[in-house]
């Protein structure tokens, strides 16, 4: 059974390992380069430490209600999505609420993390650590890795010829911080992912002009949905999922698309999909106003790079360039781990559920964090804690590490054959997932049963939006305050919304508030009836047979 445990990461996924890892009465070690918490979430003007840090006016792109802790809601004063400084302030009120922080040793590196000679026998490790240049070694009985993936830059110049031609500045979205230093220049952005075009839309507010290159277009999609609710407690729901499970892929993809093009029409934007390619999303508001406005300008892939010029592969040509701005996002690394484990742990295909490398023997190394999902990846973060550390209690088992490896190992021969889709850079499917994850622990919310129990919290749990407190519902885990959190979700989302109540504006209620309030009960009324009636219509003849017979007998 493991009882030490080491904890790579004082992030999202670092805070949330460390609190399982004490859920589950494990002595957990947290190792963190920088001198705080919080990953990415912590801004710094400068990142001297080499970590990717968020630019100072990132706003979350998915709604605290979807994006929390699954039993540590936000405050309700709390905005929907919020900028960086106030999602981190969310963050220390959950490490000081658990008493994490002393579990922390900060401006520690973790230099190298090997298996122990009797590795097969006990699962252990040795972990080097360096804090000011002074290096430890410790033994831990299993290691959660929380580094994420927004490690190493990834910078592909070699992919561009001219580029060293190229006389003006060149940068990684990494480096970006405020755009106070690009003011009046004529700026070419590269690539089209969230950062890529929220960084395009900050900068068209100062820069003479931006240039936005996309090789493959994207679906722009609102923070706010119909009515001006949340857009991810709209669309991020069970009953959505059972449809889109039930409906034919072209069907649903139809839907899809003629939803996306209502707001406004991507081919006449030039952000429409290129045939061929995978489609992929990103949450802006501005884009399509910056675009209609002519601040942002779209463009193709590059061709070819000239001193202050890019020729583009539809042949036009921009000249006077003064910055070149790559959002083409990163690579992640794990200097700290031997080969061959370190190559196989970057391929996602020999992670077990995205979490346990295929090869180990003994499974006391687990990765954190290293997904991409349609949701949270903070909610997705903390259920693979919560696995990964009842896996290393011994309360949850794994198939053998022979079987997961000839697995992984075929899929990817399929693969390399065209015989098989490659799915591993696609998002996986929130729901889907986190129902995997959970189901493994079991703490999968049982609707049906939820029905017969709890009516009214089984509406709220299947059409309502799967927010992270359904997984504290029944199981290991389970949190009291699950139900309340629930029902009380979308007083939190409107709470602060209403900073300004009119007295007269009250209006009947909405036909989903009806539907919501009478839903329930009108099923259950509707099918006592039928029952009744079916009943009813049993009897009926038999009554009139008694009745009409014998009449019959005298008309014989």
């Amino acid at each position: 059974m493991a009882k030490r445990v080491a904890v790579i990461g004082a992030g999202v996924s670092g805070l949330s390992s460390i609190k399982c890892c004490l859920d589950e009465e494990l002595e957990p070690t947290c190792f963190e380069r920088s001198n705080d918490f919080g990953g990415l979430w912590k801004f710094t003007e400068i990142s001297k430490d080499g970590m990717t840090r968020v630019y100072k006016s990132l706003v979350t792109n998915i709604c605290k209600e979807m994006s929390c802790y699954s039993d540590f809601p936000f405050q309700e004063d709390y905005p929907n999505f919020m900028r960086q400084e106030k999602f981190w302030n969310y963050l220390q009120e959950f490490a000081e609420h658990f008493d994490l922080l002393k579990y922390i040793q900060f401006r520690t590196t973790v230099c190298s993390v090997t298996k122990r000679p009797d590795f097969s026998k006990t699962g252990q490790w040795d972990v080097v650590t360096e804090t000011d240049g002074k290096q430890n070694r410790a033994v831990f009985d299993a290691v959660m890795v929380c580094t994420g993936h927004f490690l190493n830059p990834r910078l592909p110049l070699e992919t561009f010829p001219g580029i060293h031609t190229f006389k003006g500045q060149i940068l990684h979205s990494q480096e970006y911080k405020t755009p106070e230093r690009f003011q009046g220049k004529r700026i070419l952005v590269i690539g089209l992912g969230n950062t890529g075009g929220d960084i395009a839309v900050e900068l068209s507010r100062t820069a003479a002009q931006v240039l936005l290159s996309t090789r493959t277009g994207t679906w722009v999609i609102s923070r706010s949905s119909d009515g001006g609710y949340p857009c991810n407690m709209m669309t991020i729901r069970r009953h959505h999922n059972f449809v889109a499970q039930v409906l034919p892929s072209r069907v649903l993809k139809w839907i899809q698309e003629k939803h996306m093009n209502k707001r406004f029409d991507h081919a006449n934007y030039g952000l429409s999909i290129t045939k061929g390619k995978k489609p992929k999303k990103i949450v802006n508001d501005e884009l399509p106003t910056c675009i209609l406005c002519g601040t942002v300008t779209v463009k193709t892939s590059v061709k070819e790079f000239g001193e202050s010029s890019v020729l583009f592969e539809d042949g036009t040509v921009e000249t006077n360039i003064d910055v070149v701005i790559f959002a083409t996002g990163y690579t992640f690394s794990l200097p700290f781990l031997e080969e061959p484990l370190r190559s196989l742990c970057t391929k996602k295909i020999f992670l077990y559920k995205q979490v346990f490398p295929s090869n180990l023997e003994r499974t006391t190394l687990a990765m954190i964090g290293f997904i991409g999902l349609t949701g949270s990846i903070l909610a997705g973060t903390e259920l693979q804690a919560r696995w990964a550390t009842r896996v290393f209690k011994g309360l949850c088992k794994l198939p053998p590490s022979q079987k997961l490896m000839a697995e992984a190992t075929k899929k990817e021969q399929l693969i390399e054959r065209g015989l098989m889709k490659d799915t591993r850079e696609d998002k996986l499917d929130f729901i889907s997932y986190l129902d995997d994850l959970a189901a493994c622990i079991g703490a999968k919310p049982n609707v049906p049963l939820l029905f017969l129990k709890d009516p009214r919290l089984a509406w709220e749990v299947f059409f309502g939006p799967c927010t992270p407190y359904q997984y504290r519902l029944m199981g290991p885990g389970k949190w009291d305050g699950a139900r309340n959190a629930i029902l009380t979700q979308w007083d939190r989302t409107l709470k602060p919304l209403k900073t300004r109540i009119v007295p007269d504006s009250s209006r009947p209620a909405s036909l989903l508030h009806y539907l919501k309030a009478w839903g329930v009960p009108l099923l259950l009324a509707s099918f006592l009836l039928l029952c009744k009636s079916s009943l009813f219509l049993k009897l009926v003849p038999e009554k009139l047979q008694d009745k009409i017979s014998p009449y019959l007998v005298r008309i014989r």
